[in-house]
């Protein structure tokens, strides 16, 4: 019989949303985002509040990487590898979901590619959001294109577009 470790909570808010950390005894297993204050019973733990700190530092522009334990075990060995490829893309960048396939060594993978980096369990962490369409389109954001749309605004990935009517 096997003993299921206990699950940390905690979020942080942010200027775009609230964004939930999850964990177990030894990892970080998902992070999540919402507009609104999450219902949740916070219960922290020493690695949810490592995590929040970070985002935290992210978000007042005082951190470019990130330095916490994920726990990918129950995901593929391909989800690995292109989670693994967009880790590598360093802050203030961009890649395609083209250059990921490539990066990967899998050159007819770009939709798995897509798939896999809308499957990210830890966004901003492995930084899905700066995987774009080759024409520069910003495709795709599990959380809104507007968000992903800030993020890379924030990271100075793309210029700030000011909306002419708030």
């Amino acid at each position: 019989m096997s003993m299921q470790s206990p699950t940390y909570f905690d979020f942080i808010s942010s200027p775009i949303g609230f964004w939930t950390v999850e964990a177990n005894d030894s990892a970080i297993t998902a992070i999540k985002y919402d507009k609104n204050k999450p219902h949740i019973l916070i219960n922290p733990s020493s690695i949810t509040d490592r995590a929040k700190q970070q985002l935290i530092e992210y978000f007042d522009n005082e951190r470019t990487t990130f330095d916490l334990p994920l726990n990918t075990s129950e995901y593929s060995s391909f989800y690995k590898a292109v989670w693994s490829a967009v880790e590598e893309i360093p802050y203030g960048k961009t890649s395609s979901y083209s250059q990921v396939a490539h990066h990967i060594n899998n050159p007819k993978s770009v939709r798995a590619v897509g798939m896999a980096n809308g499957k990210n369990p830890f966004p901003i962490i492995i930084p899905c959001h700066r995987v774009i369409g080759k024409d520069n389109s910003l495709t795709g954001y599990a959380s809104g294109i507007k968000i992903k749309k800030w993020l890379l605004e924030h990271e100075g990935s793309i210029p700030v577009q000011k909306m002419l009517f708030e």
